[in-house]
């Protein structure tokens, strides 16, 4: 029998031998694929053992094609009762198109008819489709006016193997990991009894796939037997495929035991504690946590593990291109401070770093042995291997093209003795908030929090910390100075107010971001700020529990995040589990993505502003939120609430203080309309239902007397988290119950 095996552009060579090794003969390359022919028990052989495929084909037919008519009449003469049951099921692959056959969905519905066809000609009877669980995928292929006609045997594409339900921003697809692995050489360095490390992590899909390489596991051996495409074929022998699982299985339990003999250990570092947590339960899914280890560890604190000698190993990597993360300038430090680790810690390893920048590679400052060339997706990458000796460093390291980057040190270019003495002042203040707050950060993984509030009263300013996981962001709202405050005196102070948060952060004035807080009016509130307008910088991804929020520090003059209300989110996203949320004045819809992803039923989520809907939904998008059970809504919320019929479990009444804005029907002062709009609220609040209500007017007073049949408790304690604890008056907060 001859078979096809699909694989990414550029592993076809490696795929060959790979195939040869497993016992295939007349193999063939050609693009993304090698043909090869062997008995039915290397069909499954490759199912159950490639590292490098996508897909196994088993080509039926090819044939010209002029017209929808020669398609049908083409696929009708195939031989279909051989491979399908009667009332078995089946779909559709369909790819390709000619100036006959327009749509790739036109083409899938006429193979289908063909076969469907068949079978009632035949038998009177036929099978059904079932594009979700179909028991026999069909693929068809038009090109150059010719139909290839295959069948799917391997089911769903062989690089998802079993164990990654959880990932980074940019993650290796396994069998690219592979390829990669074995291109460094990592199943001879494991021979060796070398250790396998990767200071970048992410989901940790190199760590296991080096370590499933070390132990002979075969990478199909997590799958379930219905995620075969073979399982429901008819000519399925399970006394082939059998008598291949049991001898997987006994060699890895061999596998284990060798590794387990040698000592091999396999370590994973990121400075991201969110893809570490990913990672930690991609390797306990595989069920290879005893042997490898991942921790949360930026690349500055990055060293060779002192546990156990390593005299050997492979250190590799998959480090941020410039594309995904940040600009080539600001990751040149990354790959220095990279070179600079494997030269000081890593004297006779190797190391294999994938960049689809070669500029960012050169900072590494060790001369190549080999580059590959690979494609990551559609990213064109190399593959640069390194031998760790000193024959290989750069002797000149002034000769890299970025030298002034990257031998600096990434902290200020200013020192606490250049500050003047309010700047000073200011920067002990800072210092000693983050240490004071350190413990608290740590322990509850908070990545975006305020350090400084008008702590200092003449330095009228509140600090905010930003971490996207690649980089510490400052950003800056100064409070507008009193008149009676000299405008050069405020500009000065404001100036010593960024050298302390320069200093006490050890940032750049690329990283820090500062804006005025006025009160605006209207559409103003909406509109991109002066000051970076049009930079057209791309906006952050923090984390905040288990949602990914997008945040804007140029552009506007809210950063889509209002950090005083993270309890409150977290209060959502624990009470939401099966209920219907509503969230009035929904701001970035933030709390509506804690609801969803706390297991909310249904939601809905309003706001008058056609910026911040589609921020929310772009929020939504990044995750993974169905935008039919979550609902938003642009549309003034007095309006939207006295239209409003459908009932809700829990919901949340956050006003501004007062609005006059032109898209709405009236003048909002919540301090005067408060009261009308809690009763509305409490109307749609389903029994035993909750209303959290908040608002952030320094002078609100909550009117207890007409609320008094309600059930109320003020939370505005808890609902503060410590680097709000300074000012109590940030936000007022109740909940509300009938």
């Amino acid at each position: 029998m001859q078979y096809f095996a699909a694989c990414p552009k550029s592993l076809e060579n490696l795929l060959l031998q790979e195939l040869q090794q497993l016992g295939a003969i007349d193999t063939r390359e050609t693009v993304a694929g090698v043909y090869f022919s062997g008995e039915s028990a290397l069909l499954y052989k490759a199912c159950l053992w490639s590292r490098l495929a996508n897909k196994i084909l088993l080509p039926l037919a090819n044939f010209a094609v002029s017209d929808e008519q020669a398609l049908y009449d083409g696929i009708a003469t195939i031989v279909w009762e051989d491979h399908l049951e009667v009332d078995g099921s089946f779909k559709v692959d369909f790819l390709g198109t000619n100036e006959q056959i327009r749509n790739t969905q036109f083409g899938a519905v006429r193979v289908k008819d063909a076969i469907v066809d068949r079978f009632q000609k035949n038998f009177r009877a036929r099978p059904s489709i079932d594009k979700q669980n179909p028991g026999l995928i069909i693929n068809v292929r038009l090109s150059k006016g010719k139909v290839h006609v295959s069948l799917d045997l391997s089911g769903q594409s062989l690089h998802r193997r079993g164990y990654r339900q959880s990932q980074g921003e940019a993650p290796l697809k396994e069998n690219l990991a592979s390829a990669i692995l074995l291109r460094a050489n990592w199943p001879s360095i494991a021979e060796q009894k070398g250790f396998l490390i990767d200071p970048m992590c992410g989901s940790g899909t190199l760590l296991i796939e080096g370590f499933m390489m070390a132990a002979d596991i075969a990478p199909g051996l997590l799958r379930a037997r219905h995620q075969w495409g073979f399982s429901q074929w008819r000519q399925f022998d399970e006394s082939v495929w059998e008598p291949l699982i049991s001898d997987a299985k006994l060699r890895k339990r061999a596998g284990l035991e060798k590794v387990e003999s040698i000592g091999l250990e396999c370590r994973g570092y990121d400075q991201d504690w969110r893809v570490i947590n990913a990672a930690q339960n991609n390797i306990e899914r595989a069920g290879f946590e005893q042997w490898i280890r991942v921790n949360c560890k930026p690349i500055e604190e990055f060293a060779k593990p002192t546990h156990k000698p390593m005299e050997t190993g492979l250190l590799v990597c998959n480090p941020p291109y410039g594309e995904r993360l940040g600009e080539e300038k600001a990751l040149e430090p990354v790959y220095f401070q990279l070179g600079s680790i494997l030269r000081e810690h890593f004297l006779g390893w190797q190391a294999a770093v994938i960049t689809s920048n070669p500029k960012l590679s050169k900072q590494i400052a060790i001369r190549a042995q080999k580059r590959y060339k690979f494609w990551n997706g559609t990213l064109a990458a190399d593959l640069v291997c390194f031998t760790i000796e000193a024959e290989h460093f750069y002797k000149e390291l002034d000769n890299l093209s970025s030298d002034e980057v990257l031998l600096k040190k990434s902290v200020s270019k200013l020192a606490l003795n250049d500050l003047s003495e309010g700047a000073k002042m200011v920067c002990n203040r800072l210092t000693k908030n983050k240490k004071q707050l350190k413990k608290w950060l740590k322990n509850e993984s908070i990545t975006c929090y305020r350090l400084y509030d008008a702590d200092i009263p003449e330095y009228a300013a509140a600090i905010d910390v930003y971490n996207d996981h690649s980089h510490v962001y400052a950003h800056v709202q100064e409070y507008a100075a009193p008149k009676s405050v000299d405008e050069k005196k405020a500009q000065q102070r404001f100036q010593e107010i960024i050298d302390a948060v320069s200093v006490a952060l050890e940032l750049d004035d690329e990283h820090i971001f500062t804006k005025q807080r006025r009160r605006n009016k209207g559409k103003q509130q909406y509109e991109k700020t002066e000051q970076k307008a049009n930079e057209n910088r791309a906006e952050l991804v923090v984390q905040e529990g288990q949602s990914s929020i997008l945040v804007n520090l140029w552009s506007y003059l809210d950063t889509g995040l209002f950090l005083d209300h993270r309890p409150v989110r977290q209060l959502i996203a624990k009470q939401s589990k099966g209920k219907s949320f509503l969230n009035l004045f929904c701001y970035t819809a933030t709390a509506s993505v804690h609801a969803a992803l706390g297991g909310a039923s249904n939601s809905v989520s309003v706001d008058m502003s056609r910026t911040y809907i589609d921020w929310a939904r772009r929020n939504y998008e990044k995750n993974n939120i169905d935008l039919e059970q979550h609902q938003l809504i642009q549309q003034d919320c007095l309006t939207w609430l006295q239209e409003a019929r459908q009932g809700f479990d829990c919901i949340l009444l956050d006003p501004p203080s007062f609005s006059n804005s032109k898209r709405m029907d009236d003048v909002l002062d919540i301090q005067r309309d408060h009261v009308a709009l809690i009763k509305r609220c409490m109307e749609l609040l389903n029994p035993k239902g909750t209303l959290i209500f908040s608002n952030n007017l320094r002078s609100f007073k909550l009117d207890n007397d007409a609320l008094g049949h309600y059930k109320i408790e003020n939370i505005i304690d808890k609902s503060l988290d410590p680097d709000f604890k300074r000012n109590r008056k940030i936000h007022h907060c109740w909940l509300i119950k009938n």
